[in-house]
């Protein structure tokens, strides 16, 4: 017979959260306050995601192809993150950039349904890829670099060449099927990961660190300019980097940049968001915090399904929270929120110009952080 009644524990998860969430809130009394708050959760932030778990090795840089595309040049690379653990990304060189010269630098994270890499930097051949770049305007790596910046569009952990097998999985030899191709095994690696005491968060953030030290040692990029921006899942990676290394000096979060107890209680979302105690400690509008003074742009979309079920609500308050951060620290012209109407998908249209405003050297201004 049919099952009369389902005795679900989601009510009492909620009601634990609101009992224990964010021991650590951000301290917007004045700059000192908040300075001393950004040391101590920084650190918190530190141990949560399991980053002293990341072991330091040779990144023995190594570069597999060229080619020119019509923004510049493209190229492939492949450095060491962890010992035999291997990143492979494109750099792509924006047209016109003289010899000897240096331009500023974006680091463009993907998140799902992207392949990994490929719809970020505008790789359009396989079909499936194609069509997530039409759908979410994926390709902003591409766009960044045809703007003049110079783009690193790298693979996280568990996506394009970077995507394990599950038990019994087979994988296709014909690395044009799009089944395997455009599917993610984040949710795997992060079980495993929790398992050992770190996530695929501090993976991520380690990986993305050590790419800031590989754009570092180039002679084309000039990482005291130096920007993360990405989408959805690339916007969480944004969100983690900028929180924790202040190399970056200018951040965009498109598209994820939700209150925790809607985003991540309230709904399911995939494992990858997912890091064991930070919401004992920490809401997003905490984590935003951490990224001042350094300018910080958050773009959100009236209907993305990902926000829960108040909607940009969920972006608004943490927003606001934020906000009172950069106020304290004297920054407030440095955060911005623009809200799209529409689906969850890159917009870009207030994002160049917030860029191009705190990158470019002729407008850049020092700032005491």
């Amino acid at each position: 017979m049919p099952v009369a009644h389902y005795y679900s524990s989601l009510s009492r998860l909620k009601a634990l959260h609101d009992r224990v969430a964010s021991k650590l809130p951000v301290n917007t009394c004045n700059a000192s306050a908040c300075r001393i708050w950004q040391a101590e959760a920084r650190e918190r932030l530190h141990r949560l995601l399991g980053l002293e778990r990341m072991e330091p090795c040779d990144p023995a840089p190594r570069k597999i192809s060229e080619e020119a595309v019509p923004e510049g040049g493209r190229e492939k690379w492949l450095i060491q993150t962890e010992p035999d653990v291997w990143m492979p990304f494109y750099v792509l060189v924006p047209a016109g950039l003289a010899p000897g010269a240096r331009a500023p630098v974006v680091i463009a994270p993907h998140g799902h349904g992207s392949a990994g890499k490929l719809a970020v930097a505008g790789c359009g051949e396989i079909p499936a890829v194609r069509d997530a770049i039409r759908r979410n305007n994926y390709d902003y790596g591409r766009q960044f670099c045809a703007q003049g910046y110079v783009v690193l569009c790298p693979d996280a952990r568990g996506f394009g060449e970077r995507r394990e097998f599950y038990f019994g999985e087979k994988r296709d030899e014909d690395e044009t099927d799009e089944t395997w191709f455009m599917d993610s095994s984040c949710a795997l690696l992060n079980q495993k990961a929790i398992a050992l005491g770190t996530t695929l968060a501090a993976m991520w953030t380690w990986d993305l660190m050590r790419l800031i030290d590989y754009a570092a040692t180039r002679r084309d990029c000039d990482t005291t300019r130096l920007a993360c921006a990405g989408f959805s899942g690339g916007g969480l990676q944004t969100l983690w980097l900028s929180a924790l290394d202040k190399r970056i000096r200018c951040a965009v979060v498109s598209c994820n940049f939700f209150g925790f107890r809607d985003s991540i209680i309230h709904q399911t979302r995939c494992s990858c968001s997912y890091v064991p105690g930070l919401c004992e400690w920490f809401d997003v509008g905490d984590i935003g915090a951490l990224i001042a003074p350094q300018p910080l742009f958050i773009e959100a979309a009236t209907e993305d399904f990902l926000s829960g079920p108040r909607g940009i609500v969920n972006t608004i308050e943490p927003h606001a929270i934020t906000r009172e951060a950069y106020e304290a620290l004297g920054a407030g012209d440095r955060i911005q929120l623009q809200v799209v109407e529409g689906p969850h998908r890159w917009d870009g249209t207030q994002v160049w110009p917030f860029v191009r405003r705190w990158l470019d050297h002729e407008t850049r201004t020092a700032h005491n952080d």
